[in-house]
């Protein structure tokens, strides 16, 4: 039996990654094929090997991993706090209408205006370092995590409380066993909003002050016009996207769908 299960857990495997890789790979070959017949000069359109040798050339000399860094712990905190700060919010507003009327319309306000608006005030008020970088990713991804949570504790079923409340469950016990299951799988669609959003976040705080990360990579191609570093560095940030999606995928996988 578990030489079996063994098996299907390859083949599923196998069955998710396969067409991601075939994908992958007919992108990289459209993206050839559009640069070669359209006879595309490098600063406007560099091919995939331009873009592979000018990563390879940065690699070598020890600065790729060192800006790939900085970005990842600047996302990984500002989604860190973010969501923190959204699951704490969350509760209180999904439950009490009167605390939602006084709070929900200066959330929904501060989510009007633009992170590239508030992003250079926060390096004014912080200082052009890692902590007004690390708001600036918080603030992007707070929103979505608040309004998915808010959305999943709501959605309980009234006759489910009823019955926890006639086994004179205590407010912890019913969030716990009863409230928290349940929003899990809402929580979890807006973590995977906010994990590409964290990535944003970080990139905006380093296109305005920055001197290293992924952002600074992309803003130091774009004024030497450097093309393929631009390119890099897009997919550099497009890689950490996918993996914070991987990770809070596999940890649903586990948690919400046990």
């Amino acid at each position: 039996m578990h030489g079996k299960a063994t098996g299907w857990s390859t083949r599923i495997r196998a069955g998710i990654w396969l067409p991601r890789a075939g994908a992958a790979l007919l992108f990289v070959l459209l993206w050839s094929l559009v640069v070669r017949l359209g006879d595309y000069p490098p600063f406007i359109l560099p091919g995939p090997e331009r873009v592979a040798a000018r990563m390879w050339a940065l690699a070598a000399e020890g600065s790729l991993w060192r800006h790939w860094r900085a970005t990842a712990i600047e996302v990984g905190l500002g989604l860190g706090l973010g969501v923190t700060v959204g699951l704490i919010l969350a509760y209180p507003l999904a439950h009490w209408r009167l605390f939602e009327r006084m709070v929900a319309p200066y959330l929904v306000a501060s989510q009007a205006v633009p992170i590239v608006a508030i992003a250079p005030l926060l390096i004014i008020w912080f200082g052009p370092g890692l902590l007004a970088r690390v708001l600036v990713s918080a603030l992007i991804t707070f929103f979505p995590v608040l309004i998915a949570a808010i959305a999943g504790f709501r959605q309980v079923p009234p006759e489910w409380r009823e019955l926890f409340r006639s086994l004179q469950a205590t407010r912890w016990q019913t969030f716990w066993k009863l409230e928290w299951p349940a929003a899990l799988p809402m929580i979890f669609g807006g973590l995977k909003i906010g994990a590409t959003l964290s990535v944003i976040g970080a990139f905006v705080g380093e296109l305005i002050s920055a001197d290293q990360g992924i952002g600074f990579l992309i803003k130091q191609g774009q004024g030497l016009y450097d093309t393929p570093l631009v390119f890099g560095g897009i997919l550099l940030l497009a890689s950490q996207a996918l993996l914070l999606y991987g990770m809070i995928s596999a940890l649903e996988h586990r948690w919400a769908r046990r």
